[in-house]
């Protein structure tokens, strides 16, 4: 066999190996996703999907609350965690090769690594205690804090892949450093940020652990920030503990409905991203 015969045998060898394992890593989530749309697809009507959960041990009722709480918890860790998680990995890979940035660093991976139950029972300690009321604010804190190392390393990362030749170019015009890194590097790193944020997303709106010690759950709709509420880990959780058929099926339903959620959510978030790359550099 001539050399060029054998680089082209290694290479399709690779090239099948590399399938393989691709199709091997699949097995699991398209196993769960099948599972989780073949149990749970019966259960999904309009009654299921906007009423509160009815008697213990009567197959009626819905998880309407529980999706209005996972709705507003995501929405409120947004606010808390993007911002700090963004502008900290903007500071580490701008600004934070120095002894302050390296401590954030080391920080924030051990921060990575805590067990989120541990998170819950720190907040429960501190917020819940402290003002004698499970609330919708602790659990959004709890879940911030999760959030927070997942967005701040993955913006880190984002930013370090940008040539420091966009940036000489953009400070040679006159622009100050700080705007550069805004307005310049950032957004040319957008799709690699987004993609942590949505990561973080994805991960928090599945948390469970943290939200029994902070948000308790509830069998009512939202009645305010300072009070119990439900959300879906929540309810799928405690559906999984009764022995009734009619609450196996609504756990398995409500598991459908949180991966529908989260998979509207990336969606629609890759979409508008790419749409402004599009415009930004059809503008450049």
């Amino acid at each position: 066999m001539s050399n060029y015969s054998m680089r082209r045998f290694k290479n399709k060898l690779a090239l099948w190996i590399g399938a393989l394992c691709a199709a091997l890593a699949m097995i699991p989530l398209v196993s769960i996703l099948y599972d989780v749309v073949k149990n749970g697809a019966s259960s999904l009507n309009v009654d299921f999907l906007t009423s509160a959960p009815g008697v213990i041990g009567q197959a009626e009722g819905g998880i309407g609350p529980a999706i209005q709480g996972t709705l507003l918890l995501v929405g409120i860790t947004i606010i808390m965690g993007v911002p700090l998680g963004v502008l900290s990995g903007i500071y580490l890979s701008e600004f934070g090769d120095n002894p302050v940035g390296r401590v954030i660093r080391f920080l924030n991976d051990v921060l990575a690594e805590f067990p989120s139950v541990v998170i819950g029972v720190v907040i429960f300690t501190l917020i819940v205690l402290t003002f004698k009321s499970f609330s919708v604010i602790a659990g959004a804190l709890a879940l911030s804090i999760i959030m927070l190392p997942i967005i701040t390393r993955s913006t880190e990362e984002s930013l370090k892949l940008i040539p420091n030749s966009i940036r000489d170019a953009s400070m040679a015009l006159g622009i100050r450093r700080w705007r550069t890194t805004l307005s310049v590097v950032l957004t040319t790193a957008k799709s690699g940020v987004v993609t942590g944020i949505l990561l973080a997303i994805a991960r928090v709106a599945g948390e469970t652990a943290p939200l029994v010690f902070t948000i308790l759950g509830s069998q009512y709709f939202f009645s305010g920030l300072n009070s119990p509420m439900d959300a879906l880990p929540i309810r799928i959780y405690r559906l999984a503990l009764l022995p009734y058929p009619y609450a196996q099926a609504q756990g398995w339903g409500a598991a459908l409905v949180l991966i529908l959620m989260v998979l509207v959510v990336n969606i629609g978030v890759r979409l508008a991203t790419r749409g402004r790359l599009y415009t930004t550099r059809s503008r450049a």
